[in-house]
């Protein structure tokens, strides 16, 4: 039978120095990383299937891909709020954000919630989380109103100024991908974007800048939903 500390010896089997180093050059905190690549990890996620208390015993082992497995194999409508809290508040690396958001947490009945929560902390991976998950609701979430992301706008003009290198690329990311969900978000957007060129802010003004060029370019504007 299958257990955590089995998954967890196979990692350990997959490890690779080399490809430690490769995550190193792209700014992964490898400090407890195997060095295993999103794509085995898929399959291996794939190979085990949907497990729960699983997921969970994985994710206290405190190792990188461990934790990256978990949000593959978990499911999102059985964490609750403060074990999305928990989760949240041990993310130390861009990956791991962005992996456990995308794979587990948008799927959760939380997401708005947990979204407009995160992006009030101090914290820079649990400030990131907050927009990562805007971005994601944008993309994958379609069935909701537009009305539903409206309030980010707000939030996005307010922490355009953070020069914190993995909070300003997910307050662009947000920004992109709001307003690449309709003809009318994409309005907002512009609208969010002079706000932010008003500013003398130069994160502020990257932030839009680099979001307006994507929005004004014709085979985004084509696929953008009437």
């Amino acid at each position: 039978m299958m257990n955590s500390k089995k998954i967890l010896y196979c990692l350990e089997q997959l490890s690779d120095e080399k490809s430690k180093i490769g995550m190193q050059k792209f700014g992964i905190n490898t400090e407890k990383a195997f060095g295993i690549s999103i794509k085995k990890l898929r399959e291996l996620a794939k190979e085990y299937g949907e497990n729960h208390p699983i997921a969970l015993d994985l994710w206290k082992s405190g190792f990188h891909e461990a934790r990256i497995l978990a949000s593959m194999m978990a499911n999102a409508q059985l964490m609750n709020s403060e074990e999305m809290n928990v989760w949240v508040e041990c993310f130390n690396s861009w990956d791991l954000c962005d992996q456990v958001c995308g794979n587990l947490f948008e799927d959760s009945p939380l997401a708005y919630k947990k979204a407009t929560e995160w992006v009030n902390s101090e914290k820079e991976f649990i400030k990131r989380a907050g927009f990562v998950m805007m971005a994601r609701l944008a993309v994958s979430d379609k069935k909701k109103e537009d009305s539903y992301f409206l309030p980010f706008f707000e939030l996005i003009i307010r922490d355009a100024t953070d020069e914190r290198n993995f909070v300003k690329k997910a307050v662009n990311w947000a920004l992109r991908q709001i307003g690449k969900r309709s003809f009318f978000l994409r309005e907002q957007s512009i609208l969010c974007i002079n706000e932010l060129l008003k500013t003398e802010n130069k994160t502020a003004q990257w932030i839009a800048k680099d979001a307006l060029k994507e929005l004004s370019n014709e085979n985004i504007i084509k696929r953008i939903k009437r």
